[in-house]
C-alpha cells in the first residue's frame, strides 16, 4: 500500500496493518510509551512518517480514552461573577489544550423571565454522554444551605464516572473535590473601613436567603458590627437576590421601613449596589454624601461607575486557574483535597465617601 493507493485519509488501522503490529502498539508509539521495543518503534515511526500521519481529534480521543474536553456547569452566565469566572476557567483550560463545554442551568431564571431552569442532573448525564474528561461545577444547587439527598447521589454518580471539581463549600457525604472559597472574607474589612469613616449605622442589602454566600456574608456583617460595638438594626437589613432590580427593591425597603436612615450600606455584590444607588437617587439623596455604598463582590465595570464603587476583588483569576490545575491533576490520577489561600482584596473608591471633607 502507498499513499496514492489509499482512498481518503490514512487511519491508525492502516498504519498498524502496514507496520505488522496491533492498533494498541501504534497508539503506544503515538503517545511515546516506553513499552515499545526500539526495533518496533523504528518500524512504526517509518510508516507514520511515510504518510505524514497525524491522528484526528476523534481518533486521538479513542487512543487516549480522552476527548481533551472539559465541562463547566454554572447557574447564570449573564451574572458578571459567573461570566468572569468562566472566562478565567476557559483561558487556563486553553493554555493546556483543552476545550470547554459550558452548561448554563438558568438557576437564576426568575430574574430573566425564565420559568423553569434546566436541571443540573440532566447536565450530569449529558457530561457523561459527551465523554468529557472532567467537570467543574460552580454555583447553583451546590451553594444551597439545604441540599437534597437525590442531588448528592447524582453528584457522586457523576464523580464515579469522571473527575469533578466543585468551587464551593464541602457537602456532607459527597466525594467530589472542593475548592472552599472564603465566602465571608473581606466583609469585615469593608465594615471596619466604614467605621473608620465615622459610620455607625451600617445596613446590609441583597443576597437570596438559604444560599451559603448570603449566610456567610450576613454572618460576617453581624459579627463585625458586634466586635466594633456598633448596633445591629434589622430594619436596615433587606435580603432579596443578586441582580440590579433586587438591589433597587432591597434599598427601597430599607429607606421606606428603617427606624432611622443608615449612613452606609453593604451590598452583596456590585449589581445590587448599582440598583441601590439608583433608588437612593430616586429619593433625592446622593452617594456617598447621604449614604455610602460598598460591595462584597467586584464586577467588570465598577471602576467606571459614578461614583466608582468601593468593593472586594474575589480573585476569580486565582480560582479559575486553581480549578483547572486541580481538575487536570484529578484526570491524571493525582486528585486530592488542597488548602487554598482565598482572601478577597479591598478596593477603596469613591462610593464609600473616603474623599469627602472630614473623612479619613
Amino acid at each position: 500500500m502507498n499513499k496514492s493507493d489509499s482512498v481518503g485519509p490514512v487511519t491508525i488501522y492502516q498504519i498498524a496493518a502496514e507496520s505488522g503490529v496491533s492498533v494498541s502498539t501504534v497508539s503506544r508509539v503515538l503517545n511515546n510509551s516506553p513499552r515499545v521495543s526500539p526495533k518496533t518503534l523504528e518500524r512504526v515511526n517509518a510508516i507514520i512518517d511515510k504518510y505524514s500521519f497525524k491522528p484526528s481529534p476523534l481518533a486521538r480521543a479513542m487512543i487516549n480514552n480522552r476527548t481533551e474536553t472539559l465541562g463547566v456547569i454554572m447557574p447564570d452566565i449573564t451574572s458578571p461573577y459567573f461570566s468572569s469566572l468562566f472566562l478565567e476557567i476557559e483561558r487556563h483550560a486553553l493554555e493546556h489544550k483543552y476545550s470547554i463545554i459550558l452548561c448554563n442551568t438558568l438557576f437564576g431564571g426568575s430574574s430573566h423571565g425564565v420559568a423553569t431552569p434546566f436541571g443540573e442532573m440532566k447536565y450530569f448525564q449529558m457530561m457523561m454522554d459527551k465523554k468529557v474528561d472532567g467537570v467543574i461545577i460552580t454555583g447553583g444547587e451546590v451553594d444551597k444551605e439545604s441540599i437534597s439527598r437525590e442531588y448528592v447521589d447524582a453528584l457522586n454518580r457523576l464523580n464515579n464516572n469522571l473527575p469533578v471539581i466543585v468551587i464551593g463549600q464541602d457537602i456532607e457525604n459527597c466525594n467530589c473535590l472542593f475548592i472552599n472559597r472564603n465566602l465571608g472574607g473581606g466583609v469585615s474589612s469593608l465594615i471596619q473601613h466604614l467605621a473608620a469613616l465615622n459610620h455607625h449605622r451600617i445596613g446590609f442589602i441583597g443576597g437570596e436567603p438559604g444560599v451559603k454566600t448570603t449566610t456567610a456574608r450576613l454572618t460576617a456583617y453581624r459579627n463585625t458590627l458586634k466586635s466594633l460595638s456598633l448596633p445591629y438594626d434589622p430594619s436596615i437589613v433587606a435580603l432579596s437576590d443578586y441582580y440590579f432590580k433586587d438591589g433597587y427593591s432591597a434599598m427601597k425597603q430599607v429607606l421606606d421601613q428603617a427606624k432611622s436612615r443608615p449612613t452606609a450600606v453593604v451590598a452583596i455584590n456590585d449589581m445590587v449596589a448599582i440598583g441601590a444607588i439608583r433608588v437612593i437617587n430616586d429619593y433625592g439623596l446622593h452617594v456617598p454624601e447621604d449614604i455610602a455604598i460598598v460591595s462584597c463582590d467586584q464586577f467588570f465595570e465598577s471602576e467606571y461607575l459614578s461614583p466608582r464603587l468601593t468593593t472586594l476583588d474575589q480573585q476569580n483569576d486565582y480560582l479559575g486557574k486553581l480549578a483547572i490545575m486541580m481538575l487536570l491533576c484529578a484526570i491524571n490520577g493525582m486528585g486530592e483535597p488542597v488548602h487554598i489561600d482565598h482572601n478577597p482584596r479591598l478596593i477603596i473608591r469613591e462610593s464609600c465617601g473616603s474623599q469627602l471633607s472630614g473623612r479619613k
